[in-house]
């Protein structure tokens, strides 16, 4: 937090601070909110420094709770802030700061204020909390039937869209974003998924319902821009000269005494540390609540707008005419989307961005299948996969999910066996100076099925896994000499396995005689098994049926190993597909036969290259296409809303929540 950080604790004795959350009303024109709203600080970019706020601020929170019934001291600090974002376009325009300044430092207290109120109260008190105002005799205190907190949150999403992102509003913007995702935060403390309810309310049909689009746009192109947070303004900016004059008079106030503790990365603190932690803040934040907006349930009687304008956006290069315009479309520049993405896939929410896109708009799923530079993205997602071991699972799931989509696509399938990579740095079991994406792909893939047996036992991974093998196999090319190896591998790692439980089930039943407890369901271990030995069979087959010309390592690493398929073609789950294999096997032993014995590796290699091209077709029986495609299970948001809020929890910039109290997920320290 800088130098001063022991002085947080001295907010609850500031006199300023015991003045708004006290007993008293203070009127809208007093000159104590310019005062108030004077301080220099830069907004806390990691939860340490927020911990440090928030635990001084709470106590704070708590004494307006209780007096701002009476004062309706948050609501006139509320419309102070309002009243400052009708100017803020035009002060932007005219560079004035100060204007800027204090508007970002009076949404700053409504955001802290506000955090402490969502963890204590309802919906419908936190409105009233809005709505009270200074009490007349023989009134109740609260306002009219027009909502201020409606008001703050169309007033957010206006800044958000309207005001440019310069040096001097990204505090504001950043902030602005940040107290929308505070006020979605009532989801954290229900265990239940949120379905309907004020906020939602106000943001899917009131008046925030016409900015959708450009909201949407906006926050994407937050994420696009990926824009540093700049250098805290220099201290010298607001500080008293020997001349005098509002700005530095006004400043000057209390930028010495409440609120330097807070100068963050600025003047009295270590240069950038902050900042480092997270040079992105506004980049980040936009795409978590973008995530937030795009995931809320459909209202009882609308749909969600933010998910409709996400679904159907389209490229600024896209000059067609639909027949019906869907609601909430806008244009952006699908290039620099899709180079962000690329570039930005080791964080979850990024991810989990690019599955949306994937697999809910079907313009952009079209663009990145188009793409002849594919090995940009595919990387970054293979890179998430061969670290299984070091990845929450969710994010290995989103990464491998994605795989499989894109494996959907047949075109997609034939590019990633043209592209030939050289020395892939992050993959360390061997070294590949030089291998085709497509094989890359298969040997990440297998590495993460092998783990999950190994660790996780996870039937999602496996099944998930294998659909995209089986997806790409009519379709494998020249596979490198190791991937080949590593699926025959795999079969033999599956093919112990099988042997092993099936031991395991005669053994125990031998020894059980007159036992007449309940027997460890072997039957159901063998039939899981049975179906992913089955599922290999039909990936090799599908490859040696389509493509077995193209792939002699293949038939080689068949032929090595050929004593793994023996004890299959008896068996009724396999006698069918194993024929082929069968075929092939026996095709090429009698060819290797012929042309003697003792062959170098490079002399059988030949043998298989000419056999390939002689082996008639119609000796290999056809199965139906291998196809898989990926279906979002019922009730999506169970697992995507806990998601994505457990994202906002853990790397929420500048965000910190006490565990006490978190309902929608288990924290590490349940």
């Amino acid at each position: 937090m800088g130098a001063n950080t022991s002085q947080v604790t001295d907010l609850s004795d500031n006199a300023s601070l015991k003045a708004l959350v006290g007993t008293e009303s203070i009127s809208e024109n007093d000159p104590f909110w310019n005062q108030l709203i004077s301080f220099t600080f830069i907004s806390p970019t990691n939860s340490g420094d927020s911990k440090l706020l928030e635990e001084a601020v709470v106590p704070l929170a708590k004494t307006l709770i209780q007096n701002n019934p009476r004062t309706g001291n948050f609501g006139a600090l509320v419309r102070i802030f309002l009243g400052r974002t009708k100017e803020l376009k035009i002060s932007t325009e005219c560079q004035d700061q100060l204007f800027i300044w204090q508007a970002h430092n009076a949404l700053f207290m409504i955001r802290c204020l506000v955090k402490v109120f969502v963890g204590e109260m309802s919906e419908e008190e936190l409105q009233q909390q809005f709505s009270y105002q200074e009490r007349a005799p023989g009134s109740s205190g609260e306002t009219g039937s027009e909502s201020l907190m409606e008001e703050l949150l169309f007033n957010l999403v206006h800044l958000i869209v309207e005001v440019p992102l310069l040096d001097i509003t990204y505090s504001i913007l950043f902030e602005a974003v940040t107290t929308l995702l505070i006020f979605f935060s009532y989801q954290l403390f229900h265990k239940d998924i949120l379905r309907d309810g004020l906020i939602y309310q106000h943001i899917m049909k009131g008046r925030c319902l016409e900015l959708t689009s450009r909201l949407v746009k906006t926050l994407l192109y937050n994420f696009i821009r990926q824009e540093k947070c700049p250098p805290p303004p220099a201290a010298h900016i607001f500080e008293p000269k020997a001349e005098g004059g509002l700005l530095y008079g006004l400043a000057s106030g209390v930028a010495s005494g409440l609120w330097s503790v807070f100068t963050l990365g600025g003047a009295g603190s270590r240069a950038g540390t902050d900042h480092e932690n997270n040079p992105l803040p506004l980049s980040d934040q936009s795409l978590l609540l973008l995530l937030v907006l795009v995931n809320l349930t459909d209202g009882p009687d609308w749909p969600n707008p933010f998910r409709q304008a996400i679904t159907s956006f389209r490229n600024t290069q896209d000059t067609s005419a639909l027949p019906v315009e869907p609601p909430h479309t806008f244009q952006i520049n699908f290039n620099s989307l899709y180079t962000a993405l690329c570039e930005q896939q080791s964080s979850d929410d990024a991810t989990l961005l690019l599955y949306t896109l994937l697999h809910q708009n079907d313009y952009m799923r079209m663009y990145i299948l188009s793409r002849t530079d594919m090995d940009n993205l595919v990387l970054p997602i293979l890179e998430i996969l061969y670290h299984v071991e070091d990845r929450n699972s969710h994010h290995v799931y989103m990464a491998l999910i994605i795989l499989l989509i894109l494996t959907e696509d047949d075109a997609f399938n034939r590019s990633v066996h043209e592209v030939v990579l050289k020395n892939v740095s992050w993959y360390t079991e061997r070294s590949l100076t030089e291998i085709s994406l497509g094989s890359l792909v298969i040997l990440v893939v297998i590495r993460a099925i092998q783990f999950n047996m190994t660790r996780t036992r996870d039937k999602y991974l496996h099944t998930n896994c294998l659909a995209a093998l089986a997806n790409m196999s009519a379709q494998f090319r020249n596979l490198h000499q190791y991937a080949a190896q590593r699926i025959i591998s795999l079969f033999a790692l599956l093919s112990k396995k099988h042997n092993k439980v099936l031991e395991q089930a005669t053994q125990c039943i031998r020894g059980r005689e007159g036992d007449n407890t309940a027997l460890p369901d072997y039957a159901q271990d063998l039939n899981v098994i049975e179906e992913v030995i089955r599922l290999m069979l039909e990936i090799i087959d599908s490859c040696l049926c389509n493509s077995l010309h193209h792939n002699p390592n293949l038939v080689y690493a068949l032929l090595y190993k050929r004593e793994l398929f023996e004890q299959f073609k008896s068996h009724p789950s396999f006698q069918d597909i194993i024929q082929n294999l069968d075929t092939v096997i026996g095709f090429f032993s009698q060819r290797l036969e012929q042309a003697g014995s003792d062959l170098s590796v490079e002399r059988v290699q030949e043998v298989i290259m000419k056999g390939a091209q002689a082996l008639p077709v119609d000796r290999l029986k056809k199965f139906l296409a291998l196809k898989f495609r990926y279906v979002e299970e019922d009730k999506p948001e169970d697992f995507f809303i806990p998601y994505i809020w457990s994202l906002v929890f853990y790397s929420g910039v500048g965000l910190h929540w006490d565990t006490h109290g978190i309902e929608l997920f288990s924290t590490d320290s349940d």
